[in-house]
């Protein structure tokens, strides 16, 4: 079995390529499947909870004592916010943060302004009861 000149050039830099790849070592890039799953990684509201929260929104629209809201979908968490007009800050803002999740609920309704928990907890209808209710001056 004789060789030609051009076999045995091409067994040659077949083998040095073999012997090149074997020193590099390439980090492993995500794919871009991955990276686009990455990019959409951001916590939102599902339609059950926005019809929740749009359900006591609506009512509260209706009597007049809430005009606006804004959603943000964030890497972290999601929030409603609710205005008495546009140009105002929020009154109160609706928080799903799944990080809390087993510890003290996904759910909470803060009072933007002084910052105060009004209600936290697991299930979005027991947590938004304290919007449905007349708040009352103490």
């Amino acid at each position: 079995m004789a060789e030609t000149k051009s076999e045995s050039a091409s067994h040659a830099t077949a083998s040095a390529r073999t012997e090149q790849s074997a020193e590099i070592h390439a980090f492993p890039t995500p794919s871009k499947n991955q990276q686009k799953q990455q990019a959409y990684k951001q916590v939102t509201f599902n339609r059950a909870e926005l019809n929740a929260i749009l359900r006591v929104y609506g009512f509260k629209v209706a009597a007049g004592e809430w005009r606006d809201y804004a959603i943000d979908h964030l890497k972290d968490r999601a929030v409603f916010s609710i205005f008495r007009r546009a140009s105002e800050m929020p009154l109160y803002y609706v928080e799903k943060d799944p990080a809390l999740t087993r510890k003290q609920g996904t759910y909470k309704v803060v009072a933007a302004a002084s910052g105060h928990i009004l209600k936290r907890g697991h299930e979005l209808s027991q947590v938004l009861k304290v919007l449905e209710k007349p708040l009352k001056i103490v």
